[in-house]
């Protein structure tokens, strides 16, 4: 049986392992709910990996969770205050009920490599997400799962799915769209 840990993501290395030389999804390097779109349209590939790099090995909390699959990296959860991520206040689906709510973080982005599929990657990022969330001093964690009744692919994957948030103890508090939850988990 494969063994999964999780960890904070400050090792470049293992992030940049995670991500493979393309940054995940199309060059994202995880920038997408980090900027406006002019800003994210602005940054190339590469300044996107660089703006990573910066945050996972600034001082501040990792931007993210690294999980490894027996020692190898695997999977990646980018998690942070809700306030860091510039998109969600902007977004028809992500924008919050409350803006002036404090000490929110959210669950942006999930990504795992081709060999971390199947082991339960996900859900281990997530479980290890409260806790980090909450031992950082968060009050509540969100989430903006996929919800489409059918089976999700691997690229329709990134935001997460509703059952992965609620098999972690997450709780839909809104459906902006048809397809898109808001989830939150008290802390």
């Amino acid at each position: 049986m494969s063994k999964v840990e999780i960890r904070p993501a400050d090792s470049w290395a293992d992030v940049e392992s995670v991500f493979g030389p393309n940054g995940a999804y199309g060059g994202c390097w995880c920038m997408w709910f980090r900027a406006t779109n002019a800003g994210f349209r602005a940054w190339p590939p590469a300044e996107r990996r660089e703006r990573l790099r910066a945050l996972v090995e600034s001082d501040a909390p990792a931007p993210g969770l690294v999980g490894y699959l027996d020692g190898a990296p695997a999977g990646w959860v980018a998690l942070a205050p809700r306030a860091d991520y510039t998109r969600l206040a902007r977004s028809p689906v992500t924008k919050p009920l409350d803006p002036g709510e404090t000490g929110v973080w959210a669950v942006t982005c999930f990504y795992v490599t081709r060999a971390g599929r199947g082991h339960g990657i996900p859900a281990a990022l997530l479980r290890e997400a409260v806790s980090y969330a909450r031992a950082a001093g968060a009050c509540v964690l969100e989430g903006y799962p996929t919800d489409t009744g059918r089976k999700l692919q691997v690229s329709e994957r990134y935001h997460g799915w509703l059952s992965l948030f609620t098999g972690a103890g997450f709780t839909e508090t809104a459906r902006p769209t048809p397809t898109r939850p808001v989830v939150r988990i008290t802390l």
